[in-house]
């Protein structure tokens, strides 16, 4: 499952150098697929949605840091745990639980975002 950040963030910025897939984003912030991944032009992402990579995407959330379900593999590929999780320090770095997926699909999104 993709990780969320919860209301209890207190927007210290810890968590958004630690992303390897450039999943997090400051509050307000624009992000796009082709943020600190391989992925530019019109692409399919591994869930089937059709999307241009380098296309401002709107922000989740304006007030606080947040995570784009899209990108997170839960540092699956890359880590052995969340690492935004791990430097989080008012643990509000969480799974969330209406976005589940497997360690299959979280790889596979890695390589996709990060082929070899």
């Amino acid at each position: 499952m993709a990780i969320i950040i919860t209301d209890e963030c207190i927007n210290c910025g810890a968590c958004e150098p630690e992303c390897p897939n450039t999943a997090i984003y400051e509050g307000a912030d624009d992000w796009r697929y082709a943020d600190g991944t391989d992925l530019s032009g019109n692409v399919v992402l591994p869930g089937g949605k059709e999307v241009d990579a380098e296309e401002a995407q709107e922000p989740i959330s304006d007030e606080i840091y947040y995570i784009v379900p899209d990108k997170c593999t839960e540092c699956k590929g890359f880590h052995e745990e969340p690492q935004c999780a791990a430097v989080c320090p008012v643990d509000c770095c969480v799974p969330d639980e209406d976005i589940v997926e497997t360690e299959e699909f979280l790889l596979k999104k890695q390589a996709f975002m990060h082929p070899e």
